[in-house]
């Protein structure tokens, strides 16, 4: 029988590349009448969107201080990773291990009905083992990034802790396990540092490998956020793997935004630029805050662009390298290219950019979310993969005939050749019809918000009601 109020604790891991989505299935599950406790660090709620006042009563923001380190190992403020430089990211980790005591206090005082915990949160196995809590772990991760690794207790591990993938060279062809044809796999320059962050023992004491094993190991199911539609495939082999429910909870679209009035100056510029452009001429360009962009590679994304004669709207964060906005671009870049694009600085209203009909492509990173924010308006996609899924993902978008892949040497460097060809085949070229069409089919699948609210969040929430491990 289906219990009534049913209340989830969520432990996300500290990247807004995790924290969103867990936000945004705190929402959908809110929607369904489930008590939701969003858990994590003062500054990271503070930056998350306004919880909507229908659903105020039905979750609530946790804020647990994260605990300091000695010696200031981490800058004075820094709770997420977009807050830290890359070699920083593992003494966030060691204080994030540390929220498992306040954490373990809160779930013994309110006895939620489950915890639906990130990969990083390994320590939420002994808090619902102790408390008799279920424990579903939720990947942000599309299926075809989990499917990869195969399956515990092999994930990464096997017999004494020997490594399941023992080298780099070993993530560079498609798993024996995948009972379909696929070119899903790393390349050479890829593997390298993947394998490494994987496996590396950091000064947290232990590798993510290690954390996301424990936590697949032990939860009662999987949540992913894709949907049979795109990925039915993956979800399949995935659940056969695993040996225990794999369950997809639709793919969270964002909520369609229109354009609204700018309160903005700049903003203001970015609609009326855009206004003036022909329907699904312009390419968006944005890598987000976690692609840490060399000086090399962001000059030949836009020596690129300019080649490539394409109009095109670039959000670009000033990069750590360069001394100002102007060190940011190419000497000459936006002059050259006045007219036809438009550099924005810093943090833009990228929902409503995406939104607009001018908008036909983007040209990013290939990360899940942000290719099912692209997708949800038929964007067709240029891809330039750099970190964590982001090749697995880029791989499984090309073969699904939703993206061009910017060719790279042996090294990993691209040219501004590559950049122009890719962004020319996916914008304009006639061989990239077939592209367009289909990413313009696409949406039809990745902007129902009914079929992932009712639908896939429905099925979920069935199975949170029916409680027992033993039928979920």
């Amino acid at each position: 029988m289906a219990r009534d109020h049913l209340h989830v604790v969520m432990l996300p891991w500290s990247a807004f590349g995790h924290l969103i989505p867990f936000f945004q299935l705190s929402i959908a599950l809110a929607k369904s009448g489930i008590h939701v406790s969003f858990v994590s660090t003062p500054r990271n709620t503070q930056r998350l969107p306004k919880v909507p006042p229908s659903l105020a009563t039905l979750i609530t923001l946790v804020e647990f201080p994260l605990p300091k380190l000695d010696n200031d190992l981490l800058p004075e403020g820094s709770e997420a990773t977009v807050d830290v430089p890359v070699d920083k990211v593992e003494y966030l980790k060691l204080a994030y291990d540390r929220l498992q005591y306040p954490v373990n206090q809160f779930v013994a005082e309110q006895l939620p009905d489950w915890i639906i915990a990130d990969f990083s949160a390994h320590w939420a196995v002994e808090i619902s083992q102790n408390h008799n809590v279920g424990l579903v772990y939720f990947s942000v991760f599309s299926a075809a990034s989990i499917v990869f690794f195969g399956k515990p207790p092999n994930y990464f591990f096997v017999g004494d802790q020997k490594q399941a993938w023992p080298s780099p060279e070993s993530f560079t062809t498609p798993p024996e396990w995948l009972s379909f044809p696929s070119s899903v796999a790393f390349r050479g320059y890829e593997a390298v540092g993947f394998h490494v962050g994987l496996y590396t023992e950091n000064v947290s004491g232990i590798s993510d490998a290690a954390r996301v094993t424990k936590v697949l190991r032990a939860c009662k199911a999987v949540a992913i956020r894709s949907c049979r539609e795109f990925e039915g495939e993956f979800l399949s082999l995935h659940e056969k793997l695993m040996g225990k429910p794999v369950i997809p909870i639709g793919l969270l679209p964002p909520k369609r935004h229109v354009k609204t009035e700018a309160n903005d100056s700049s903003w203001k510029m970015i609609f009326e630029w855009l206004d003036k452009q022909e329907p699904r001429s312009v390419l968006f360009v944005g890598f987000g805050s976690e692609c840490q962009l060399s000086k090399e590679q962001v000059y030949e994304i836009a020596y690129g662009l300019q080649l490539s004669q394409v109009p095109f709207l670039w959000a670009l964060r000033k990069p750590i390298w360069a001394i100002d906005d102007e060190d940011s671009l190419p000497s000459g870049f936006i002059d050259n290219t006045s007219g036809r694009g438009m550099v924005c600085m810093g943090w833009v209203p990228q929902k409503e950019i995406l939104a607009h009909p001018s908008i036909g492509g983007s040209l990013f990173h290939s990360g899940w979310g942000s290719a099912i924010e692209m997708l949800q308006f038929g964007h067709c996609l240029v891809v330039l993969p750099f970190i964590y899924d982001q090749p697995v993902n880029a791989r499984v978008l090309v073969e699904k005939d939703l993206a061009v892949e910017v060719e790279r040497e042996e090294d990993g460097s691209f040219s501004r050749d590559g950049i122009a060809r890719a962004v020319r085949l996916a914008m304009v070229l006639e061989e990239g019809d077939k592209l367009r069409v289909r990413a313009r089919d696409a949406a039809a699948i990745f902007g129902d918000e009914n079929l992932h609210q009712v639908h896939y969040i429905g099925h979920f929430v069935e199975h949170l009601n029916l409680g027992d491990s033993d039928k979920i």
